[in-house]
């Protein structure tokens, strides 16, 4: 296959074809709307870019390899060189599916995708069904979280280019495992982009928290929805790809009588029937609204799922005790309850840290395999002033608790990498930017951030903020992987996997009908100064039930059942009693923060 370079740059009056190789530059010659051709046919590996009206060499914008960087020349890539031998492969619905959030470059101590293929074997045995990358377009630098990509159809060159990301692709259907990648289309990054030169990407008639938003709704419009469509599509039909997470969609400003992500729904839809297997798309939205769920035909945006942060809240700040800046309206069993029955707290009614009305219900027919929900994410952890995971603060009781109410909930749960046996690295914000002023823009940001929102009150004193740009912040985000084999670690590891599988096992827990679930709350006794809320919680899921004992003492729990239960999974052991009449309810005895799951 041969590349005849187009681009789509209505600014300039002339536009050339620049070959590093040879030095030449050649003339392209101008199309309707602003599309420029070039009278050549580049082969596999060969260097290109664009120069506007004499300028400097520009990379393409729908660059599939950059391997000098976001600055350097693009370089054909033919992905139909690759020998798939995935054939057989028929793909995985991500709704109600256990999903695994990874980051290529701390994932493994080499920090590559090929590195990273070598660690698959630990997520088949975890029992995942989805691996979810963290962004990879390529950005500037070299680490960093991948959120200021600026090359949407390129691998970054570090993690191994874009053959590394076929090769992973195959080896994840190879043993079973599907794989999401992380997309962001509502910005680009500060350096290395160059569409402002081009054309209107981007419009000042919407705003976000990055600027000028992308051009959706203006002129040219067209030729943007198109960029970023045609990159989640090739994404699908040439790295095999099965679902994608979309980032903050609330931030793709687009008053159309169509919203881009109903153009890009209906193009997945047909592409995935071309296929024969499902293409997945998760909408990341802070809107607390089932329109991203809708269907297109009834005017939603027609997303396969969505993630649902206030049920991450509910879990976190009951377990944790903390209530600083968005956890303020959060930390109660009832709003607990709420969130794993109704999914979002905010659903109308007031949202203190936003200080108005906020989100609307969850009408009662949609089902919970629609929401993606979570421990612990990269913003979650990464956000936090120190980076500190759950388990730097939890003791290993607390994390089975807040492992068993995500796994068994009624919504498709997704794993932060190391999560699942309590990793005790950081996952910290680190950056790699190489201009001066834009790394010390990043530092003083980042201090500014965590001058507030109760983080002096939450670490008990002034918060020493990593350097992002230190390398040394990088180096203690990366997974240790000796810890699985710790004893402590090795327990935990074994708690995710008899979790995961009982999803599996027992159709109840399998179930994403919100009908069939509800909560009961038994208050603690006697409360202690530890953090956390210290009551009994019982989360009926169908005939299952699933008995959490926040405390620090042993508790005998009634259980209500309608039928035959036995202990099919215990943190720390549990003694099930049988009723005392025939509408007496069961009482299990369940020690201290521990969790016992009958069905």
């Amino acid at each position: 296959m041969t590349l005849t370079p187009r681009l789509w740059a209505p600014l300039p009056d002339r536009v050339d074809l620049v070959l590093p190789g040879d030095g030449t530059r050649t003339p392209m010659h101008r199309q309707e709307d602003g599309w420029w051709v070039a009278d050549a046919a580049l082969p596999h590996g060969t260097d290109y870019a664009f120069s506007l009206d004499g300028g400097p060499a520009r990379p393409d914008p729908r660059a599939a390899w950059l391997p000098e960087g976001v600055h350097g020349p693009a370089r054909v890539f033919d992905a139909d060189r690759f020998a798939w031998t995935d054939g057989g492969w028929s793909g995985v619905d991500v709704r109600g599916a256990v999903t695994y959030e990874l980051h290529v470059g701390t994932f493994t101590p080499q920090g590559t995708l090929r590195s990273a293929i070598e660690r698959l074997e630990h997520l088949v045995q975890l029992g995942v069904d989805v691996v979810e990358l963290m962004p990879v377009a390529a950005f500037n630098g070299r680490h960093g979280w991948g959120y200021d990509g600026v090359a949407p159809y390129a691998v970054h060159e570090p993690y191994g280019g874009p053959q590394a990301l076929q090769e992973f692709v195959d080896a994840a259907h190879g043993l079973g495992l599907a794989v999401c990648l992380d997309v962001v289309h509502n910005h680009l990054g500060p350096s290395g982009n160059y569409l402002h030169e081009l054309g209107p990407y981007f419009t000042d008639a919407h705003h976000t928290p990055w600027g000028s938003a992308v051009n959706l709704d203006g002129p040219g419009s067209e030729h943007v929805r198109r960029w970023i469509c045609d990159s989640v599509l090739r994404w699908a039909r040439d790295f095999h790809v099965d679902a994608f997470r979309l980032d903050a969609v609330h931030e793709l400003r687009d008053d159309s009588p169509r919203h881009v992500l109903a153009q890009l729904s209906d193009e997945v839809g047909e592409l995935a029937l071309a296929l024969g297997r499902p293409i997945g798309l998760v909408a990341e939205t802070d809107l607390n609204d089932v329109v991203s769920l809708a269907t297109t035909q009834d005017g939603g945006w027609g997303m396969t799922a969505q993630w649902a942060d206030d049920v991450h809240h509910a879990v976190h700040a009951l377990v944790t005790g903390e209530r600083h800046g968005y956890y303020v309206d959060f930390g109660t069993p009832e709003v607990l309850r709420k969130a794993l029955t109704r999914v979002f707290v905010h659903d109308g009614g007031i949202s203190t840290f936003r200080g108005e009305p906020w989100g609307a219900p969850v009408p009662d027919d949609v089902d919970g395999h629609g929401f993606v929900v979570f421990g612990a994410n990269h913003d979650q952890v990464g956000n936090r002033a120190l980076g500190d995971r759950p388990g730097a603060r939890l003791d290993p009781g607390g994390q089975a608790a807040q492992a068993a109410l995500v796994l068994l909930s009624p919504f498709s749960p997704l794993l932060f990498m190391g999560e699942e046996w309590g990793a005790t690295t950081p996952w910290q914000f680190f950056t790699d930017h190489p201009e001066p002023e834009l790394a010390q823009a990043v530092r003083a940001g980042r201090t500014r951030e965590f001058g507030g929102h109760g983080w002096v009150e939450l670490y008990g004193g002034p918060v020493d903020v990593p350097d992002p740009q230190d390398p040394a912040t990088f180096e203690a985000s990366v997974l240790d992987w000796s810890e699985p084999a710790q004893p402590g670690h090795a327990r935990l590891l074994e708690w995710y996997r008899v979790l995961i599988a009982l999803r599996r096992a027992v159709p109840d827990l399998a179930s994403g009908d919100r009908h069939l679930t509800a909560l009961d709350i038994h208050d603690a006794p006697a409360p202690t100064e530890a953090p956390g809320w210290q009551g009994v919680l019982v989360l009926h899921r169908g005939d299952a039930r699933v008995v959490v004992n926040l405390g620090h003492s042993p508790a005998a729990v009634p259980v209500p059942v309608a039928g035959p239960v036995r202990v099919v999974a215990a943190w720390d052991g549990g003694v099930l009693h049988p009723p005392a009449g025939p509408d007496a309810p069961v009482v299990v005895d369940v020690p201290a923060r521990s969790v016992v799951v009958l069905a």
